[in-house]
């Protein structure tokens, strides 16, 4: 077979990947500064070239057939890492660097954020592009280099780093906590649960460790964030069980109270997670060694 045929030039890659992610013509072709007709004809070029289709033209709209979207899979993985081995090419160089990180929202607002300050002193050269994710995705389809998540660390290519481990408190508005007093676990029966929709068994997991019926639970509204199930509990909407750092800000200042001053331990953690190849990178190696100085510091 004609190698030419399985090495098709980097323009039509480009193209063709960036309109598998818009799935448009349009707005890969303002992605990559080209005319509409450029990139569709460079996307036909490639079908010709490979002999098989890798759209659907649907009148006005672009579907993937299977042959593109296994296509569309693989080749963003690679241009991720060439992207990722000319970053490492060029921090080598210069000492300087920049890499994408997505971190839990809150983690990144109450704990990351009040530190960074900290990383960029002790390397001024790199920048940290932050992003916000909740629930696990591809980091290469995303364009991510390192990811800070909550969990047991099993996350399948990529290399762990515990930070911290989890303890988490129940908490309740001050007004509720003076009118209804909590003086022992079985107390919390009475009362309205939030959570977390990501972590839907960790209420569950404090009541079984107190001994106390799964089926006695009243459960209550569940938030995508942590920041807004901390907002619902000062509101007066129920109880939540939050990581202790995480709402250490507002235990200190009233906003919340502790239902029960003792912790518990879900046997979760907080971790820095990245694969071998990223982490050869110089600045994603700085953070997170530069993270785990941090956490280890409390």
């Amino acid at each position: 077979m004609n190698p030419r045929r399985l090495t098709p030039s980097m323009s039509l890659l480009l193209a063709f990947e960036a309109s598998a992610r818009h799935l448009s013509f349009t707005r890969a072709a303002t992605e990559l500064a080209l005319t509409q007709s450029a990139v569709s004809r460079q996307v036909q070029a490639l079908e010709d070239l490979l002999e098989v289709a890798l759209f659907r033209r649907e009148k006005r709209r672009i579907v993937l057939t299977e042959a593109g979207t296994g296509y569309q899979k693989e080749l963003a993985a690679a241009l991720q890492r060439i992207r990722s081995a000319s970053l490492q090419a060029i921090s080598h160089r210069t000492g300087r660097g920049a890499f994408h990180l997505a971190a839990l929202p809150t983690f990144t607002a109450k704990w990351l954020m009040p530190r960074l300050h900290r990383f960029y002193a002790r390397h001024p050269g790199i920048l940290v592009h932050l992003h916000s994710r909740v629930t696990r995705f591809d980091l290469d389809l995303a364009g991510i280099d390192a990811v800070i998540a909550v969990g047991d660390g099993d996350w399948p290519g990529l290399v762990p780093h515990r930070l911290m481990n989890e303890q988490v408190i129940p908490v309740i508005s001050p007004d509720i906590a003076a009118r209804q007093t909590i003086r022992r676990p079985a107390d919390l029966i009475q009362h309205v649960l939030l959570q977390v929709a990501a972590r839907p068994a960790v209420w569950q997991r404090w009541f079984e460790a107190h001994g106390l019926p799964v089926r006695s639970m009243r459960w209550g509204a569940q938030f995508e964030l942590t920041t807004h199930l901390i907002q619902a509990v000062a509101s007066g909407l129920g109880v939540g069980l939050l990581p202790t750092f995480l709402v250490e800000d507002e235990l200190r200042q009233g906003v919340l109270a502790p239902a029960l001053d003792e912790e518990f331990s879900t046997g979760a953690g907080y971790f820095f997670l990245a694969s071998p190849d990223k982490l050869a990178i110089p600045a994603v190696a700085a953070f997170r060694d530069w993270l785990l100085d941090e956490s280890a510091g409390g």
